[in-house]
């Protein structure tokens, strides 16, 4: 009798060995099963981002978005996908209190949702957490650069590693993330050379995942809607690839045209009766 062998999703560990392999990681955002499902063939790692405060909802910032909130998002992510790592951000106040606040929210995300890793913000002052985390068997991705969590201390969405002070600390929270078992390390908005020496460094063991980094990052991720041109406004690292919004714009004046003029439904969108 055949049997039929399903191929399983990937694992931190599996995303591990592309480092060594010298294959580039992709990834993207995604809240939502449809948009997941077609991310699912080319993305090594989804990230549900606690981005969707802003991009789902319309928030200033991503600090109002709660765990419950990403725990709705990535199971619809889960469900819309078999193959890709989904990894889960940490959203702000779950898990800065202490190393045990940060195991019981992240337990509690891999638990009610199936998501194999989760996403936390900071460097070096959170090395000690990563470590009780992944000590206790959770794949933790770290957050370096601009992280968005910080806003409100760093003065706004500011790109970090102008300074040598600046430079200094992204290294020495690149390395100690690292160190501490973290499996990968977002860099977003960091000053080019200042990435590109982190990317280079040996002390710096864990994946580097670039966002307004440098192309010698292991791997890239972006916002979806802001690489398919839905968002109004999209960072300076943004490439669009799209330009949805304006299809979108254009398909829905067409309906309300064709509704406004009674052209839709037209007979062939209705139902005739039986017999």
């Amino acid at each position: 009798m055949s049997q039929v062998v399903q191929s399983r999703r990937l694992r931190a560990v599996d995303l591990a060995r592309c480092k060594a392999e010298g294959r580039k990681i992709i990834s993207l955002t995604a809240y939502h099963a449809h948009t997941a499902s077609i991310l699912d063939a080319y993305c090594d790692f989804i990230l549900v981002g606690d981005s969707l405060g802003m991009v789902m909802h319309g928030m200033e910032s991503t600090l109002p978005v709660t765990v419950e909130m990403m725990i709705v998002q990535a199971q619809a992510v889960m469900r819309g996908t078999t193959r890709a790592l989904v990894v889960v951000d940490l959203p702000f106040g779950s898990y800065e209190a202490s190393k045990e606040q940060a195991f019981l929210t992240a337990s509690r995300v891999l638990k009610e949702t199936g998501a194999g890793a989760i996403k936390m913000e900071g460097g070096a002052k959170f090395a000690e957490t990563v470590g009780f985390l992944v000590e206790r068997g959770v794949p933790v991705m770290g957050h370096i650069g601009l992280t968005p969590q910080s806003v409100n201390t760093m003065g706004g969405f500011r790109v970090q590693g102008h300074s040598a002070e600046s430079e200094k600390a992204l290294m020495a929270d690149a390395v100690a993330i690292s160190r501490a078992g973290a499996f990968a390390i977002v860099m977003e908005g960091i000053v080019e050379p200042v990435a590109r020496a982190i990317c280079r460094s040996t002390d710096v063991t864990a994946l580097t995942i670039g966002i307004g980094a440098t192309v010698e990052c292991d791997g890239q991720i972006l916002v979806l809607e802001d690489m398919l041109g839905l968002s109004d406004r999209a960072p300076k690292f943004v490439k669009s690839y799209g330009s949805l919004r304006a299809h979108i714009e254009e398909a829905v004046k067409g309906y309300a045209d064709e509704v406004r003029e009674g052209r839709f439904p037209a007979i062939e969108h209705t139902y005739p009766p039986r017999g």
